[in-house]
């Protein structure tokens, strides 16, 4: 196998229509701690702006990180979840305690979803954004990993095979 020296995800970042308001929904009902908000005031090309930038912390130090910037017009719509979506690692009690949170408040929450390799519940947070949890199913020796590599690749050849020809 070859050495990957990417070592993580530090952050992912999106706008957001009002930091407030986002800070509510990852903190307050995913439970992602803020962990640092700073004002930009000029952008790394000199250019002058006014944006909040905001991180919640994930466990494994990983944050999901968002811009508020109200000077700027920016086309918020609701993704379809094949167009764009973040997927959250879960363990499996958490996916089902979730569910139930999401239920008892009355969100639009879908799932559970079993994918083979994943269970997944689905939410939007309150920009739009699809929001999965996702609990991991099976083990995770090397070898497992090897053989989801292995079907992965075969899949990937067949797929392009197949949309190529038509």
């Amino acid at each position: 196998m070859t050495d990957i020296n990417i070592q993580g995800l530090h952050h992912s970042a999106y706008r957001c229509r009002d930091a407030e308001e986002t800070r509510g929904f990852y903190e307050n009902f995913l439970g992602l701690p803020l962990a640092d908000a700073f004002e930009i005031t000029t952008t790394q090309t000199g250019r002058k702006t006014r944006v909040l930038h905001v991180f919640f912390e994930m466990a494994d130090g990983s944050s999901m990180a968002f811009f508020d910037d109200p000077d700027t017009a920016f086309d918020f719509k609701e993704q379809r979840d094949f167009d764009l979506h973040i997927a959250l690692k879960v363990e499996m009690s958490h996916l089902h305690t979730m569910y139930k949170k999401a239920r008892d408040l009355g969100m639009n929450v879908r799932g559970p979803v079993d994918h083979g390799f994943i269970h997944s519940i689905y939410f939007r947070d309150p920009n739009g954004y699809v929001v999965e949890l996702s609990a991991p199913v099976g083990e995770d020796s090397p070898e497992s990993k090897a053989e989801t590599r292995a079907k992965g690749q075969n899949a990937l050849a067949g797929w392009t095979t197949r949309k190529s020809a038509t």
